[in-house]
């Protein structure tokens, strides 16, 4: 059963965007400069459009904690759209003014965006009503809740990091980075590559898109690290935690395939060079050479680094537009356009992360129970010992 819900709220010029996050145990301790950091985080990044210059995203805490430390109650967390302010008049959730709303109407779908076919679902002739929600906007609201996710997880020493993988074409062939790689990354860099020796032809490209008009897409990868074994199920196929990592990350706006651990290559390989050896280690445990599985097999977590890779799309709103419709006339026309990002890469890459904190704090929450930091840490103290212990102290199974 899941333990942490999120529930985000708002659209892209309105007031504000909201999030709520049920499930979260008593006694955390709130950082508040790794909230602040994530925010920071997600405005990052070369290519980004004129919106980042207008935005501070700063997050007020307005339920949920008191004196620094959760309460266990749902989470709540505002963020205000700065931006609003030149919107008024034609997003005010009461009123609005109709020659200004008309100067914005959106009759002009953008292929491969949420345009057409939201505009199908609700019946909604003004396309705006589509677009403002399906704008990545909202993931300001994912970070600031995958903030919290991270805080819990920090408590027992489980990390995580994402760098760009490739850009285009460039580092198309490249393989998922490992942790290692992520540390020694310059996360202030333009594009956060994996490979730094590729940032200078990433950032050609993105400025080669932007003379054309274009836009880029390319993959993040985002690794887990110190993740303990035993979290998801093999039994229920709703809780295998690749499945749910999956879900999740492809929920990131224009993201069209996700890939757990070295996927694709394993694809291509037998089966003798598609998985990870098990080797008794010096402790007497055991260990492996390599992580191919990314951290995951059978849905259960295998106490190696999970490694989740996002395949982004091009975004879908190119300043010379795509060939659309005009849905007053029914006639041929391009595409309009509305402000954007030339690429959002490394922006994604931080989103991905929250979107795998939160699964994986919802995890451990499932495998530890408890509603607060104290029997949280009790649990995990448990929990931990058993492990070290198996299977050389636990009692074999009845036949």
């Amino acid at each position: 059963m899941k333990r942490l819900v999120l529930t985000t709220s708002g659209e892209s010029h309105g007031p504000g965007l909201f999030a709520s996050l049920r499930g979260l145990p008593a006694g955390l301790e709130v950082q508040t400069a790794e909230l602040e950091l994530q925010m920071k985080r997600r405005m990052h990044g070369y290519g980004r459009g004129a919106r980042m210059k207008i935005e501070t995203d700063a997050v007020e805490i307005r339920a949920g904690v008191r004196g620094g430390r959760t309460l266990g109650s749902p989470l709540g967390l505002w963020i205000e759209n700065r931006d609003y302010a030149s919107w008024q008049g034609v997003m005010d959730p009461y009123e609005v003014d109709s020659r200004k709303a008309e100067r914005r109407r959106v009759h002009s779908p953008r292929p491969g965006h949420a345009d057409l076919a939201g505009g199908i679902k609700y019946l909604r002739r003004d396309l705006r009503d589509v677009l403002e929600r399906a704008s990545a906007r909202e993931t300001a609201a994912r970070v600031a809740a995958g903030a919290f996710a991270r805080m819990l997880l920090a408590e027992f020493d489980i990390r995580i990091a994402s760098g760009v993988r490739s850009l285009g074409s460039v580092g198309a062939e490249a393989p998922p980075p490992t942790w290692e790689q992520l540390l020694a990354m310059d996360d202030d860099s333009p594009l956060r590559a994996a490979d730094p020796d590729l940032e200078d032809e990433m950032i050609a490209l993105v400025d080669r898109a932007t003379a054309d008009g274009e836009t880029l897409g390319g993959s993040v990868t985002v690794v887990a690290h110190n993740v303990p074994p035993g979290l998801g199920s093999y039994t229920h196929w709703d809780e295998k935690l690749d499945g749910r990592l999956a879900q999740a990350v492809m929920s990131v706006p224009a993201v069209k395939a996700v890939e757990i651990g070295g996927a694709l290559d394993a694809s291509r390989a037998f089966g003798s060079a598609a998985h990870d050896p098990i080797e008794p280690a010096a402790d007497g445990g055991f260990g492996r050479p390599s992580n191919r599985a990314g951290g995951t097999e059978g849905g259960v977590t295998n106490g190696e680094d999970v490694v989740v890779t996002a395949y982004k799309k091009p975004i879908s709103t190119l300043r010379k537009g795509l060939p659309s419709i005009d849905l007053d006339t029914g006639e041929a026309r391009t595409s309009q356009y509305e402000r954007s990002d030339v690429t959002a890469l490394p922006a994604a890459g931080v989103i991905a992360e929250a979107m795998v904190a939160l699964v994986l704090a919802d995890a451990l929450l499932e495998k530890l129970g408890g509603d607060s930091m104290i029997e949280l840490r009790a649990h995990w103290a448990a929990t931990q010992g058993l492990q070290r212990e198996w299977p050389q102290r636990v009692p074999r199974e009845s036949p």
